[in-house]
């Protein structure tokens, strides 16, 4: 996804057609073609990236299960961002139909349906005058709406009924990601930098591709509806391992190979900035993969592969808000610290803690992009390599202070804990009410893959 939101501009025809069209921007296909393989790279990273990652994790009695959740999260979310989130989440209250929207929290309804979304419409990136097909950002903004719900399952892995997480997950995109998303990326766009944006973007926080709009905000979602749902029948007593690290290893380099869509795209431009988010989307998870690596050997013994491939995916999430407000030196920084602090979260907070997160979707996305969104504040500033921040009125880059930055950015994260929080303990206590969250337990026990599923992964 993007740090910030986009201002869309539907083609006029009429009998000045020819007039109107001389006027209008050309696309340029060179960000066309960039913006559609991103959206392609981010879909490869739910499925299968995601779904293999996780179908490693949990046992093998369950992988089957693991993998028909992220399936069918990411085609239910296709169908709802085209009906309602799009609309929801990128339109805002200077579209004439969207009058009276919340503007500072959530979008209106007047591109529900994609109502008005034609091939000849286009949207507005981060450069003046630079546009691309609308139809390319609606579907690079689809990749991300899938993924966010989808992480939330590995939360809850191995107990849950299968309609419980699906309707978990739509409550929580409709209340906690789409909001957020608005929140954090809408604004008017260059052309119109000081209309109505959301909160968050108001507020001057930086997000480049969704450290709070997605990982935060599905961290706390996972933690909430694992802590509600409870642990698994024998958590602490049996040994619950991964069953097939195999899996998790292709599907980690899948999800980090797709995030190179992730943040590179994000930059809704192919230039010198999206290098920069590329590259700095290969070094931030090598440093964090070597610093879990080296905080496991010192603590546990040995590095092991598990440690290795959780610490890429740390370092991922840590430079995402960051990937293209900072330089290479501040990428590599951020992922040590996302590397060596997920690493205690996952190894001391979470016991601590005592909630039964069954693949760390909390210790890993939580904690990681909570904190690659504050270093932002850090390592954005042009002292230390980064980007600063820009300023439309002025037409150069603007003043940046670290202290009043990491301020903005705390306080965006403490929004989005917040947020998210309250709607997922309201979600997975309404469907609690409704058709209670867990299988039973001798189904537990048998698995989930024969029981709910009526297969096997392995004969």
């Amino acid at each position: 996804m993007i740090p910030l939101a986009i201002a869309l501009a539907v083609l006029a025809g009429g009998a000045h057609a020819q007039d109107a069209a001389a006027a209008v921007p050309v696309p340029d296909k060179g960000d066309t073609t960039w913006m559609l393989l991103s959206g392609i790279l981010v879909m490869m990273m739910t499925i299968p990236g995601l779904a293999l990652f996780y179908g490693g994790l949990v046992r093998s009695k369950n992988v089957l299960s693991v993998l028909m959740q992220v399936l069918t999260t990411f085609c239910v979310m296709s169908l709802l961002w085209v009906m309602f989130g799009y609309s929801l989440a990128f339109t805002g209250a200077g579209d004439a139909a969207s009058a009276g929207a919340l503007t500072p929290y959530i979008g209106g309804f007047s591109k529900a349906f994609l109502a008005g979304v034609t091939p000849s419409s286009i949207a507005e990136t981060f450069s003046a005058g630079v546009y691309i097909p609308e139809l390319s950002f609606v579907i690079f903004q689809l990749a991300f709406a899938c993924i966010a719900p989808a992480l939330i399952v590995g939360a809850t892995a191995e107990r849950l009924k299968f309609p419980a997480i699906l309707v978990f997950v739509i409550i929580w995109f409709f209340f906690s990601y789409l909001p957020m998303a608005h929140m954090v990326w809408w604004w008017g766009g260059p052309s119109a930098y000081d209309a109505p944006s959301g909160l968050l973007f108001g507020h001057g926080a930086l997000d480049f591709a969704g450290g709070t709009v997605i990982h935060i905000n599905a961290g706390i979602a996972g933690l909430v509806a694992a802590y509600v749902a409870g642990p698994r029948l024998g958590y602490k007593r049996e040994l619950l391992a991964p069953h097939n690290l195999t899996f998790t290893l292709i599907g980690g380099c899948l999800l980090w190979i797709g995030w190179f869509g992730f943040n590179a795209g994000s930059n809704l431009e192919s230039n010198g900035l999206t290098a920069m988010a590329l590259l700095n989307t290969v070094v931030a998870p090598a440093a964090a993969a070597l610093a879990w690596s080296v905080g496991e050997w010192i603590t546990r013994g040995h590095p092991s592969l598990l440690g290795a491939v959780s610490g890429v995916v740390a370092g991922l999430v840590g430079i995402t808000p960051a990937a293209g407000f900072v330089g290479p030196m501040g990428a590599i920084v951020i992922g040590l610290a996302s590397g060596f602090i997920c690493l205690w979260a996952v190894i001391w907070l979470k016991g601590r803690m005592g909630i039964d997160d069954s693949l760390d979707v909390f210790g890993i996305h939580g904690v990681g992009g909570i904190v690659g969104a504050i270093l932002t504040g850090v390592f954005a500033a042009p002292s230390l390599g980064g980007a600063g921040i820009w300023d439309y009125a002025t037409g150069q880059a603007g003043e940046f202070a670290i202290g009043h930055q990491v301020y903005v950015q705390t306080l965006g994260v403490v929004i989005c804990i917040v947020w998210s929080a309250v709607v997922s303990f309201i979600a997975i206590h309404i469907v609690k009410a409704l058709m209670g969250l867990r299988v039973e337990q001798n189904d537990e026990r048998q698995g989930l893959d024969i029981t709910t599923h009526g297969e096997n992964a392995y004969n």
